[in-house]
């Protein structure tokens, strides 16, 4: 718990959450939807796709679109960091925040396993895609709903900052 509350703290956690520039709290949770918005966005693009909408698209070319998804991650992950450090002592003792965060590892891996079973297919674009595909694609998008869900959750269950 001391180191929570060091975590807390730091020079960077007090400025996220208690400086009045609109570089600080507002700033960091404007990057974090935005990455969000980047990486989900892209996955559920591809997804929905191999789940059978938009037929005239052609899945290969959205292999392309991996390393925006992987830009959104990272500025999530920096952006996310930053926000629990500024609150650490509840959001790190709420067993929600960890089920976002096995919600999101089950989302990555699952998008790994597309990339290796989906793209790396020689059949990819020449006929309806594999029960497999489709089961890896409602995975995909429900481990990603989970993850945002649970994301949002953490303002209202487990200890909640400011009332303890």
């Amino acid at each position: 718990m001391e180191y929570l509350k060091w975590l807390e703290e730091s020079g960077i956690s007090t400025f996220v959450r208690e400086s009045p520039s609109i570089f600080a709290f507002p700033t960091v949770l404007l990057l974090h939807t935005i990455g969000m918005a980047l990486c989900v966005g892209v996955n559920a693009g591809i997804d929905l796709r191999i789940l059978g909408f938009a037929p005239g698209i052609r899945v290969a070319p959205l292999e392309k679109l991996l390393p925006i998804l992987w830009l959104g991650f990272t500025v999530n992950a920096i952006t996310g960091t930053l926000l629990v450090m500024q609150d650490a002592t509840t959001k790190l003792r709420n067993p929600d925040f960890y089920a976002k965060m096995v919600f999101i590892a089950a989302a990555l891996i699952i998008l790994k396993m597309t990339r290796t079973r989906v793209f790396r297919d020689p059949m990819l674009d020449k006929g309806s895609f594999s029960t497999n595909a489709k089961v890896l694609a409602a995975l995909s998008l429900f481990f990603w709903m989970a993850a945002i869900t649970a994301g949002r959750l953490l303002a209202y269950v487990g200890p909640v900052s400011g009332l303890g």
